[in-house]
């Protein structure tokens, strides 16, 4: 391998993992944003989440540059996995702009209870997502593989949560509409643990060139 192309290499890790803690911090000030109901925060996520959609095209960018020169297998899947790492992190971006943009119509309103298990799901996918970025800067599968099934606990306090606000509105149809914002905080939040996965299987890819995405289903349609 060149110098060059190494250096390029390096120059596309280095755009993602910039782009990787933009997105952090556009989620952290998110959620910080609707605890404190602060409008000013929640306007910091949209132009956070603005300079991450320019991160996605740089890094698209350099990946295609770098496809065009024939890479060696290692090199080929590296930067594969860039793209769609880069992919999962720019809808984190979109995710927090969500919350961010709910949040501001939530803040219109009395507050409808303590923000406690909104918080508490954004800290579990935040951690998986620090967790599967860790290990794809490690080329760790071990630490990527054990991300995956934390998907599931994000799964099922989203649920929790929808059941608790359906029965809110059911008792209060003045809580409606700060309700369904809140609905939709929960779901981005669920769906930002869905992207820490797809990054913590594409490591795994990286590091064993091994798909293990879908592969309770696989196993399900062989058996």
């Amino acid at each position: 391998m060149s110098q060059h192309f190494q250096t390029e290499l390096n120059n596309l890790n280095e755009r993602l993992l910039t782009m990787a803690s933009k997105a952090e911090i556009a989620v952290n000030t998110a959620i910080r944003a609707l605890v404190e109901r602060d409008d000013d925060l929640a306007l910091q996520v949209e132009i956070t989440d603005t300079e991450i959609d320019q991160f996605e095209i740089k890094v698209d960018e350099s990946a295609i540059l770098l496809l065009s020169k024939a890479p060696l297998a290692r090199d080929l899947r590296f930067i594969t996995v860039a793209m769609k790492i880069c992919t999962d992190l720019e809808r984190v971006g979109d995710e927090a702009t969500t919350i961010a943009r709910r949040s501001r119509e939530l803040n219109q309103e009395p507050q409808l209870k303590d923000y406690i298990d909104i918080p508490r799901m954004a800290k579990m996918a935040m951690d998986m997502i620090d967790q599967a970025l860790t290990a794809f800067v490690n080329s760790d599968a071990g630490t990527a593989q054990a991300v995956v099934p934390k998907d599931k606990a994000v799964d099922q306090l989203n649920k929790q949560l929808h059941r608790e606000l359906s029965s809110y509105m059911v008792e209060n149809p003045k809580t409606i509409s700060r309700c369904l914002n809140l609905m939709v905080i929960s779901k981005s939040i669920e769906r930002i643990a869905d992207h820490a996965k797809n990054i913590a299987e594409v490591t795994v890819y990286l590091c064993n060139a091994k798909d293990i995405r879908h592969h309770g289903q696989a196993a399900a349609v062989n058996e």
